[in-house]
């Protein structure tokens, strides 16, 4: 995850299809042999596949061209050519193709996970066998393939998970993803430890909860303002979102609040997602009459004090984020894309 990237531009090239062959029989008892020209082969396709061990587009970053293989020319004998080699593009789960000039979506591998069949190579020529009749004896004639098509795409990764974690920099995401999964994101001490989204799987009462831990938002985030809007994006397709609030910052009263109103400025479909509000650093000085000023100012919400170090909540905050997995799960897996509104 240390190269990830979530959005690159690449050109695809599908093949052209191979020429006929103009050609006759010249055999040693057939001196006025007919035509015998095979068709061309068919252009190679651009695909793309789903592949579940990528996790990010880093391995598109340095190849941005792909060129399936031209359809090979007819031959004599009625020999037709091979058809090109298709150029197989795998991507990560979450996907999304758009056009590179207008910005329209393509296709979304967040909906379907099947083979997308992109550009089709060209045709291959005729040879001249299909020419032939009671006129035309012995035609010349043979078709040269079809062009391929080139496409510019702009490839956007949205990460797929149930559980999203939001909040500030230095808020614990990080340390709770490590606590509950296997993830091992780095954490220190220090704001914007996270520069990359990272994914965990957190084993519950044998069901697997993916959990992403999305770079910390700053106030103005929406906007452009320190890591921006450039992950609010992965938070599109969580089932839920969990808010972490530090209970030892002076202002922790408030985050909750900054935060909603920068995911509301991306897109209002965010809010609308299940939620709850996770208080950290339980174990801090101080915090205790914090956590208990949260619960009283938000009383309509599911408000839950956690500390990651001593283990405090975690049990009771594990079966809630199950039970949020499990009633969003299906359905918005599968909704479509945010985009700014």
């Amino acid at each position: 995850m240390n190269r990830f990237a979530d959005e690159v531009t690449i050109e695809v090239s599908s093949g052209a299809g191979g020429n006929g062959c103009a050609a006759f029989r010249r055999e040693k008892f057939v001196p006025k042999g007919g035509p015998s020209g095979g068709d061309g082969g068919r252009g190679g396709n651009v695909v793309f596949k789903v592949r579940d061990n990528l996790r990010t587009l880093s391995h598109l970053r340095y190849k941005r061209a792909f060129k399936a293989e031209n359809g090979h020319d007819g031959e004599g004998s009625e020999r037709f050519g091979r058809a090109g080699v298709d150029a197989v593009i795998l991507v990560p789960p979450g996907t999304i193709l758009k056009d590179e000039t207008t910005g329209a979506l393509i296709h979304d591998f967040g909906k379907s996970r099947d083979d997308f069949l992109f550009l089709k190579g060209g045709n291959g020529g005729w040879g001249n066998v299909h020419f032939k009749s009671s006129v035309t004896q012995a035609p010349r004639k043979a078709l040269p393939g079809q062009p391929g098509k080139t496409a510019k795409l702009r490839v956007e990764l949205q990460i797929i998970a149930d559980i999203g974690l939001v909040g500030f920099p230095n808020a614990g995401k990080s340390s709770l993803l490590d606590r509950f999964t296997n993830a091992r994101p780095k954490i220190a001490p220090y704001p914007f430890t996270t520069k990359i989204p990272n994914l965990g799987v957190l084993r519950y009462d044998e069901r697997d909860i993916i959990i992403a831990d999305i770079p910390g938002l700053i106030e103005g985030a929406s906007g452009g303002a320190g890591l921006g809007i450039q992950f609010l994006k992965h938070i599109s397709r969580t089932s839920a979102l969990a808010f972490l609030v530090d209970l030892s910052a002076d202002d922790s009263i408030d985050a909750f609040d900054i935060l909603k109103k920068e995911l509301g400025s991306f897109s209002k479909s965010l809010l609308k997602k299940k939620r709850i509000i996770v208080g950290t650093k339980l174990d801090l000085q101080g915090t205790e009459e914090r956590f208990k000023a949260l619960c009283l100012k938000y009383k309509n919400e599911e408000v839950f004090g956690i500390s990651v170090f001593s283990g405090e909540g975690i049990e009771r905050l594990g079966q809630k984020l199950l039970e949020l997995a499990s009633t969003q799960q299906i359905q918005e897996r599968t909704q479509t894309p945010l985009s700014e509104d």
